[in-house]
Order: structure tokens, then C-alpha cells, then sequence
């Protein structure tokens, strides 16, 4: 074996995985390592960054399907509509988070006893009243009721600072 290239386990060891996930990573098509003479797999600097880039788009939330529109040899056109795809939905997940943390800085901020005589909480339920079924169902990729950008932030405060917390005991 040459200084350069690493087994299967040195280069699992490398990132924390375990080695049947670079085996099922190439059965997928993902990697490709080259073989010595006893065909065991030999992976090179090239392999180690391509784990690195599957890592790193597993990380972005991609499947490893969207994954190998990323390989070499992938159609431009193809990748691009693959991506947009991703991107689409990666924004409706974001919408659909931030309407959840609004209403969840919302309950934070409010000084009521009762979380349903909060006025910020009764606009948001109103407005997923009149959502009705047009409104995405909880974990749906979409925006949630209330994706409205809340008030705190139209007066340019960053989220996060919304008013005063109530200080815990």
C-alpha cells in the first residue's frame, strides 16, 4: 500500500464512521476506490474529499440520492434542477421554523398568566383560523400560520430580541 492511500478503516477512522458506511456509500455509486492485488479497497486523498463533500451535504440536509447528482459526470442542467429543487424546499423549512420560533418567542415574551389571553397569541391563532386548510399541516414543507415576519422584527429589532423575558425564579 502506498503512503498516500488509506484502507477502509483508516479512512473511516478519519471522519467517525463506521466502515459498511463508505461500503454502502459506493454501492450507491458515491465512491469508487480503487483495489490492490488482493482487492481490498484503497482510498485516496481524492476519496477523502470526496467523504468530506458526501459529509458536508449531509450536513446541508441533502439525501445521498441528491448527493450523486453532485459526482462528476452529472448532467449541469440536470444538477441545477436537482439543486433548485433543494433549495425550494430548504427555504420552506425555513419558513416554516421561524414561524414556529416566533410563536415560541412569543409565549417567552408574553407576561400572561393564561398563553391564550396573550394578544400576539390570539393573532396567530386567528390567522391559522383563517388559513384554514390552506395553511400547512404541522411538519409539512411549508410555511406554518404566522410566517409574517412578527412585529419585533418589522421595527428592526434582530429575532432574538424581542422585548423583556420573564426571569426564571
Amino acid at each position: 500500500m502506498k503512503s498516500s492511500e488509506m484502507s477502509i478503516g483508516a479512512l473511516a477512522g478519519r471522519f467517525g464512521l463506521a466502515a459498511h458506511v463508505l461500503r454502502h456509500w459506493e454501492s450507491l455509486g458515491l465512491l469508487s476506490p480503487a483495489r490492490d492485488a488482493a482487492g481490498r479497497r484503497r482510498y485516496t486523498a481524492a476519496d477523502l474529499t470526496r467523504v468530506a463533500v458526501i459529509l458536508r451535504a449531509k450536513e446541508a440536509g441533502l439525501s445521498l440520492r441528491t448527493i450523486g447528482y453532485l459526482a462528476p459526470g452529472t448532467d449541469p442542467a440536470r444538477r441545477r434542477d436537482v439543486l433548485r429543487d433543494e433549495a425550494d424546499a430548504l427555504r420552506r423549512r425555513i419558513a416554516a421554523a421561524e414561524a414556529s420560533l416566533d410563536l415560541i418567542e412569543g409565549a417567552l415574551g408574553c407576561d400572561h398568566d393564561d398563553i391564550t389571553r396573550c394578544p400576539n397569541f390570539r393573532r396567530l391563532v386567528a390567522e391559522r383560523v383563517a388559513a384554514g386548510a390552506d395553511a400547512p399541516a404541522a411538519g409539512a414543507d411549508g410555511p406554518a400560520a404566522g410566517a409574517d415576519a412578527p412585529e419585533r422584527r418589522r421595527a428592526g429589532r434582530p429575532r432574538g430580541q424581542g422585548g423583556p423575558r420573564r426571569q426564571a425564579p
